[in-house]
């Protein structure tokens, strides 16, 4: 990672090359790295806070509090999911490219959402007709 440090993907080197792989799959390993992190802090703050509140309204609060960390982890459990996927592209080499066109995704897209697997344009495609199926 050290030699990634101050690298950045651009459009004027080949796309998907040797570096840009490295890049990527050091980002997504980081990213990975922090959701388990933070997973086992939360585990460990509940774990500790399994008090029982005599006043109803701080036991009310504490099980809302406490439903939502666990929804938020379970989301986080679904990102780690497709972060191993996108890691799995990188090895077979199918990462950043789009798997409707088969076009490569942008770098500033794979920047922004590094588990991406639709180009803007197919996403975008994706969602209205999603937005249809779902005011049906």
């Amino acid at each position: 990672m050290e030699k990634l440090k101050n690298y950045r993907p651009t459009e004027k080197e080949p796309f998907m090359n040797d570096r840009q792989r490295d890049y990527f799959r050091a980002k997504l390993l980081a990213w990975k790295d922090e959701i388990l992190r933070e997973s086992k802090i939360t585990l460990q703050t509940l774990q500790e806070e399994n008090v029982n509140h005599p006043d109803l309204a701080d036991r009310a609060s504490s099980e809302t509090d406490r439903a939502i960390e666990l929804r938020a982890r379970d989301r986080q459990r679904k990102l780690i999911s497709k972060i191993d996927a996108a890691l799995q592209r990188i090895e077979d080499n199918s990462y950043g490219y789009c798997e409707e066109t088969g076009e490569p995704i942008s770098l500033k897209r794979l920047e922004a959402r590094p588990i991406a697997t639709l180009s803007v344009e197919a996403q975008e495609r994706h969602e209205k007709r999603e937005k249809v199926y779902r005011d049906e």
